[in-house]
């Protein structure tokens, strides 16, 4: 007799994970033997599942991840080394907490993109907020975004974000304005927030690729002292996917 208004009130009080559970039970036979203090935990349970639920898809829709990568879908038996045990803590996550850096360094195709990309979603899923940028194109929307008034507000978005994401770093020499924009979001963000980097560039090498000397130290020295270093080796995994495989 209760049902209808009830659903109602659940639903105006924007309790909808409840309410779906309230119907659930009322049509299962066996709920009738359950107690009212069990009755209230299933429907509790259900509203914070679901409220978990649409946070983390708000979170990923945020994070714009370049690839859909999962920490479990790593593949542990491709020679590219990989350093288990240091992956083990960057899966933890707890790193982004302090904050410290990672720094991804390797080959084209070994995996680096795809390993940041997992541990962005894994961030995700222990609900930290991430924002995934490829740096040339982050330079180009940075670009524009100062001809039409949105450049500070860009600026803003990639500080806030716990963990920030600059894929392809690198790639070539850094002009005057990029270097400019590129220290102002790391002094932004050092001691709030972490940085991930993938790079086809040894490290040893970016202070030539930022160019400025004074400017380079002062990016290098918010970057490196505090990042950890996963260093992959190896063909590339794209060609040994798209390498025709000889018939049994």
């Amino acid at each position: 007799m209760l049902t209808h208004p009830t659903i109602d009130q659940l639903v105006k009080l924007g309790l909808a994970g409840m309410a779906r559970a309230f119907t659930e039970l009322q049509d299962n036979q066996s709920a009738t033997a359950l107690g009212h203090a069990e009755w209230l935990a299933l429907l509790l349970d259900r509203e914070a599942t679901e409220r978990s639920n649409r946070q983390l898809t708000a979170r990923l829709r945020h994070a714009r991840l370049r690839q859909r990568a999962t920490i479990e879908d790593i593949d542990w038996r491709s020679p590219r080394g990989l350093d288990r045990t240091l992956m083990q803590r960057l899966i933890a996550g707890d790193w982004i907490d302090v904050p410290h850096n990672l720094i991804i360094e390797g080959p084209t195709g070994v995996g680096k993109s795809w390993l940041a990309c997992a541990l962005g979603n894994k961030a995700c899923r222990d609900n930290r907020s991430v924002l995934y940028q490829r740096l040339p194109k982050l330079f180009a929307e940075l670009a524009l975004a100062r001809g039409d008034g949105r450049h500070r507000k860009l600026m803003k978005r990639l500080g806030k974000v716990r963990l920030l994401i600059l894929d392809d770093w690198g790639l070539e020499a850094f002009a005057s304005e990029q270097r400019r924009d590129l220290l102002e979001i790391v002094e932004e963000r050092y001691g709030r927030g972490s940085l991930l980097i993938t790079s086809q560039i040894p490290v040893d090498r970016w202070h030539d690729i930022i160019g400025e000397p004074t400017i380079a130290d002062a990016i290098l020295d918010r970057i490196v002292h505090n990042a950890h270093h996963l260093k992959l080796k190896g063909d590339s995994l794209r060609r040994k996917l798209a390498t025709p495989q000889p018939a049994a």
